[in-house]
């Protein structure tokens, strides 16, 4: 059986470290789990996070994919901040990061990116 890709929103993931919803994402190896930078940055810059949240959420992480920003990505979160000025800055780099790598995005928060054309969405 093929491997499903996934870029995962950051809901996804706070879901996953607080309620443990979604994680036959992370625990199966159906799925291969890719990441934004700006996700990263948005897990561990939450207000009051101990030290032992950091280190769960570093642990799970280095089992997931980073893509880290180029040059294409940061190009397409321009082209999309200026067509989509509604579009809250980290959604636009989470779908110029989709888009640029032709994933999939999985989020629980549909309506934030539904107006971004070609982006291929999962979730409620």
């Amino acid at each position: 059986m093929a491997k499903i890709s996934l870029l995962l929103d950051t809901d996804i993931f706070i879901d996953y470290f607080n309620t443990g919803r979604f994680h036959t994402l992370f625990d199966s190896s159906r799925f291969t789990v890719y990441y934004s930078a700006i996700t990263k940055k948005e897990l561990l810059t939450k207000p009051g996070l101990r030290d032992n949240e950091r280190a769960s959420i570093l642990a799970e992480l280095a089992q997931c994919r980073l893509i880290t920003l180029s040059d294409s990505i940061t190009t397409r979160y321009s082209d999309l901040r200026r067509q989509h000025p509604s579009l809250e800055k980290g959604d636009a780099l989470i779908a110029a990061t989709a888009l640029v790598k032709h994933l999939p995005l999985m989020t629980r928060n549909k309506r934030h990116f539904q107006i971004v054309p070609g982006l291929t969405l999962f979730g409620e």
